[in-house]
């Protein structure tokens, strides 16, 4: 297939490893991979704002740019939620709802991607150590994406996983919550990175670096050991 990718904008800003990654485990699997670099952002902050005129003017571009595209991926059940589901609401009634509704038709998160649309759960990989999975809000309650990264994990040699308990609690992030309500987002990010420690794990994954950005930053300021990945850092260890 021609994949088109989508990276978040935080992907490009802070973790340009994982679109990389991302890329290898497409390529592996014979698929030819297209990035357009003038697609910066979907829009799901100012939307996410009450700002809908300001998120549309953002999310026109991406509907033209990638108009002709056979699919899009995306590294976040986030930003795939926006540009599926979302821009279904944000478009309603305008003339552009028509290429909303073509662009959300395919567009896929990456684990969703490989496992529903490419039927792998197997990519030869190799990692090793003990792991744990967090699942994104947007991915789990939007896209239904739960066990697609499992799965997949699972078949991932010398990967141990472990769940933690109350595994669909939210870490607490939520884009600008975590801005407007510091305290809170803090609170249920502590709570989250306690459920992941007290697995054992050495690793803590999951599919939307976005909060994984936001753990990240709580385990370093408590001294823990415990490492963030992105399902695709991990995928794309091949041996």
């Amino acid at each position: 297939m021609r994949i088109s990718l989508f990276i978040p904008c935080y992907i490009d800003q802070f973790y340009p490893g994982v679109g990389l990654s991302v890329v290898r485990v497409l390529e592996r699997l014979g698929h030819k991979v297209e990035f357009d670099d003038e697609l910066v952002c979907c829009g799901q902050p100012a939307f996410n704002a009450g700002y809908w005129p300001e998120a549309k003017s953002i999310a026109v571009k991406v509907l033209h740019r990638l108009a002709g595209a056979e699919a899009v991926v995306v590294p976040s059940g986030s930003c795939a939620t926006m540009l599926r589901v979302f821009y279904r609401e944000l478009f309603a009634g305008d003339p552009q709802e028509a290429a909303a509704r073509e662009l959300g038709s395919k567009t896929f998160e990456f684990s969703e991607f490989l496992v529903d649309k490419l039927g792998v759960t197997d990519l030869g990989s190799r990692f090793r150590g003990t792991a744990t999975f967090h699942d994104g809000c947007h991915g789990l309650r939007e896209l239904g994406v739960q066990s697609q990264p499992r799965r997949l994990l699972e078949n991932v040699r010398e990967l141990t996983l472990v769940e933690m308990e109350d595994v669909t609690t939210c870490c607490g992030f939520g884009g600008l919550f975590a801005v407007k309500f510091p305290m809170i987002s803090t609170a249920m990010g502590e709570t989250k990175c306690s459920l992941a420690s007290n697995t054992g794990a050495d690793y803590l994954i999951s599919n939307d670096s976005s909060c994984l950005m936001h753990l990240e930053g709580l385990l370093k300021r408590s001294g823990s050991k415990l490492r963030t990945l992105h399902l695709a850092e991990v995928l794309a260890n091949f041996r």
